[in-house]
């Protein structure tokens, strides 16, 4: 196996060259006054089992990922494994006004137009924000849904012992009811309850939580979501869960997007114990050597179950 990475995901590439006994491939990377490009593959590809790590992080990230699988392809890889930890512009997976553009659609779409492989082309996504993104890509293509559950309860029983208290003495929140099957499905396999705000919406931007579905007085509440931007959701739903007697709140989420100063506003709103992300984003990797606060578990575990 041949592990390739895209500038910003070159960690991740690192970590699984050891688990899959994978060889590190060399790019020969260049950028230009103008602000173009120059890649090289500078290990030979042909007739290998080819890995590309790469997130849809910026459009500069999702060109950079499909320049290398195009040439991976053209230079002969017997197959291409697409693992992208995190799918970008999720948030855009369907149309509600006329005129907008479903970006989730057209990025599957590009990334489709790979060319094919002999052993053919895979992409392995993480916690898509909705699962029918998967169902967007095209053509011989052959999209694998990965779930990050394992991740997420290993968090929650770290975070219940951290708090003195058993494994399965807690209550898993979710923000929203957009997430409560998933949530209710992890929390069934925890043997805890599960818990959801409901939401009533003011306007296009803003939103009033009206009840909590479960009791949670006195009880640990650990929140998760599946992907933290601002923080503005998961503050919302942390002071619904505080008014509703919540002792201690946490939070877990998959990807950890944290732009300018929202990872500040989250741990100085004193609200939660303990915050919990994968490494799926790079920024959350760079954010926690800065504060110890943000815990960051690594993906390349489940990444290398899925290689196999």
């Amino acid at each position: 196996m041949l592990l390739f990475s895209t500038a910003a995901y070159a960690y991740l590439a690192d970590d699984l060259a050891p688990i899959t006994g994978g060889q590190l491939g060399s790019i020969d990377r260049e950028s230009f006054p103008d602000g173009e490009r120059y890649l090289r593959l500078a290990t030979d590809v042909a007739r290998r089992e080819v890995v590309l790590v790469g997130g849809t992080i910026s459009d500069s990230d999702t060109l950079e990922l499909y320049d290398l699988a195009c040439a991976i392809a053209k230079y002969g890889a017997q197959r291409l494994t697409l693992i992208i930890p995190y799918f970008g512009y999720s948030t855009m997976e369907r149309a509600t006004r006329p005129g907008e553009i479903v970006t989730a659609k057209t990025r599957a779409r590009l990334l489709s137009s790979i060319p094919m492989t002999t052993g053919g082309l895979r992409v392995i996504l993480l916690d898509l924000h909705a699962a029918g993104i998967a169902y967007y890509f095209e053509g011989g293509v052959t999209p694998i849904h990965a779930y990050g559950k394992t991740l997420v309860a290993q968090a929650a029983r770290q975070i219940a012992r951290d708090s003195g208290i058993g494994e399965q003495d807690f209550v898993l929140a979710s923000t929203d009811a957009g997430r409560a099957k998933w949530v209710e499905s992890l929390a069934n396999d925890l043997g805890v309850s599960a818990s959801f705000v409901f939401k009533r919406r003011l306007s296009g931007d803003s939103t009033q939580v009206t009840a909590v579905s479960a009791q949670v007085e006195n009880r640990l509440v650990i929140i998760y979501d599946d992907m933290i931007r601002t923080g503005g959701s998961l503050l919302q739903a942390a002071r619904a869960y505080q008014n509703a007697g919540a002792k201690t709140l946490a939070a877990i989420t998959t990807h950890g997007l944290f732009p300018g100063t929202s990872l500040a506003k989250i741990l100085t709103s004193g609200l939660f114990t303990h915050l919990t992300c994968t490494d799926s984003h790079p920024r959350a990797r760079e954010l926690a050597t800065q504060d110890p606060r943000l815990k960051v578990l690594p993906t390349a575990g489940l990444f290398a179950e899925w290689l196999k």
